[in-house]
């Protein structure tokens, strides 16, 4: 793909940003998926909208995608993101498995602006039991069933 199909596609993300703070309806964040030079997804942040703190445009986007394709990857995709990701939606956009992450602004430029991401970098680099947010294990023997289910299944679809 060219680098003007490309800025293309993140001009179209960017767009869909400013048309988010412009509408009220949430956040500065749009993403669009594209497959074989063609967007197949788009979505904007709508956390407010929907009081859904996993509404961001990556998320939505990914959904939109995976539906149209039918299929729970992202082959042959593209992500343009207004914004690099969060650590949420960068897990999301890794489990999709697409071939490529564009972002306009950066995770720097979005603290500016008060969207700052460093707290939770910084709890997944501490023990659970250091963290803020209580984090502790329970009935692990009890939930090992599940996985050891899992284990033996022979017709399962991995992923």
């Amino acid at each position: 793909m060219s680098i003007d199909q490309q800025k293309k596609f993140m001009r179209e993300a960017i767009r869909l940003s400013m048309e988010n703070v412009q509408s009220g309806k949430g956040g500065p964040f749009g993403a669009v998926i594209v497959k074989n030079g063609k967007i197949i997804a788009t979505a904007v942040n709508e956390v407010t909208k929907s009081n859904d703190p996993t509404a961001h445009a990556e998320i939505i986007a990914i959904r939109n995608a995976c539906e149209k394709l039918d299929s729970f990857q992202l082959d042959d995709c593209e992500i343009y993101c207004s914004c690099e990701p969060c650590p949420m939606c960068l897990g999301a956009i890794y489990w999709a498995r697409p071939n490529a992450i564009y972002f306009g602004n950066s995770k720097e430029d979005a603290a500016e602006i008060n969207f700052d991401d460093n707290f939770i970098y910084d709890e997944l680099d501490i023990s659970l039991n250091e963290r803020k947010l209580p984090t502790i294990q329970l009935l692990r023997n009890e939930a090992q069933s599940a996985f050891i289910q899992w284990q033996k299944c022979e017709d399962k679809i991995e992923y």
